[in-house]
């Protein structure tokens, strides 16, 4: 199987999130790179990239060029692809644009192993698992006032989340942020597993002053409570508090996790598959997080992540945030909080025609 002709497009849908109930939409967009590899056996492979904003038509440049990389190449070969791309692609590697890029090129040929194989990526990687621990995120933001957050919680828990992840970070006071997650835990029940992100805006001695008042209140994990590079900084927080410290979706390729791992900066391994690398570079991160005995969590993209989490002894739960899903055709069923890997071959997955006609750009 080679493969033989690549198509990109790129995709703009509104950016709401059909977890948040009862507030106004944002008037914003999200903009998506979407990509098929086909083959001169007829399978075609899919994959998606963002995070472009601004640099979205120097994204699709970016996939398209890569991807082109590959015509009369097996897709099977990731690591030869790879070292292809980064070859030609000269010194703009290895983060940035070229990450961005790269992943969605690997996805594709992941995709089509899988359908090649008629197996799903889950089971090509191991499948360990049918389906992995999912949770609620995104419809608890730090924009959200706090009566909001005291009735969208249980309104999460009704759905069947029993885990979820609420924002904190912007509070004008530290009584605030306290506060904040008591109205949230207490909206909850101790039986719900809630997650705090704070998107790296604390510094150290405010992260382990609040972390140390909430402590209570018995978070699954804090995440990113500073910047993402301090990882000393990141050590003293989690060697000062009981609770979790998750970190790792702001890394681009692999060395930086050895930086996270090496310096005990975190308890908890977040791993973006788009800035990682792909899938390729996803599973490289999740081997050296199993070394550490560290679990491993997800970062967006929930219909593909599933797989990946599914697959390994130390996948722990699916970030269950639904930006992507309305350009599927059919996407990941949740079961009693669980999210179940599709059982189709390769990502289970099809681009939905409609949306493409809805949303694509030009």
């Amino acid at each position: 199987m080679k493969i033989s002709h690549v198509t990109t497009r790129v995709l703009s849908t509104p950016a709401d999130n059909p977890l948040v109930v009862g507030l106004p939409a944002p008037p914003d967009t999200r903009e998506f790179v979407l990509l098929e590899l086909g083959t001169d056996q007829g399978l075609v492979g899919i994959g998606l990239t963002f995070f472009g904003g601004a640099l979205t038509p120097a994204l699709r440049a970016a996939v398209d060029g890569l991807a082109r990389l590959t015509i009369g190449m097996d897709p099977s070969q990731v690591e030869a692809i790879a070292a292809k791309c980064r070859r030609m692609a000269g010194g703009s590697g290895p983060g940035g644009i070229f990450s961005l890029a790269i992943s969605a090129v690997d996805m594709a040929c992941w995709d089509l192993m899988g359908k090649a194989a008629g197996r799903s990526v889950c089971a090509l990687l191991g499948g360990l698992r049918d389906r992995a621990p999912t949770y609620a995120s995104g419809a608890l933001m730090r924009q959200h006032p706090v009566d909001y957050l005291a009735k969208a919680g249980p309104r999460l828990r009704d759905m069947g989340f029993r885990q979820m992840k609420m924002q904190c970070g912007s509070e004008p006071t530290i009584a605030a942020s306290v506060e904040r997650v008591r109205v949230m835990r207490e909206s909850i029940g101790a039986d719900v597993d809630l997650m705090c992100d704070i998107n790296q805006l604390w510094s150290v001695h405010h992260a382990i002053d609040v972390g140390q008042r909430i402590a209570d209140y018995h978070l699954f994990w804090l995440e990113d409570p500073t910047a993402h590079d301090d990882y000393p900084g990141l050590a003293r927080i989690a060697d000062a508090l009981d609770t979790p410290i998750a970190a790792g979706e702001y890394h681009y390729g692999i060395v930086p996790f050895r930086h996270l791992l090496e310096a005990r900066s975190i308890d908890i391994v977040m791993i973006d598959l788009l800035r990682v690398g792909g899938i390729t570079q996803w599973m490289k991160v999740a081997g050296m997080a199993e070394a550490f005995n560290l679990p491993v969590v997800s970062h967006l993209i929930p219909e593909i992540h599933v797989h990946l989490i599914a697959a390994i002894p130390n996948g722990l739960t699916v970030e269950y945030m639904p930006w992507t899903l309305q350009l599927y055709e059919e996407t990941p069923k949740i079961e009693g909080g669980q999210l179940v890997v599709p059982a189709k071959p390769g990502l289970g997955l099809a681009f939905d025609q409609a949306a493409i006609k809805r949303f694509q750009v030009g």
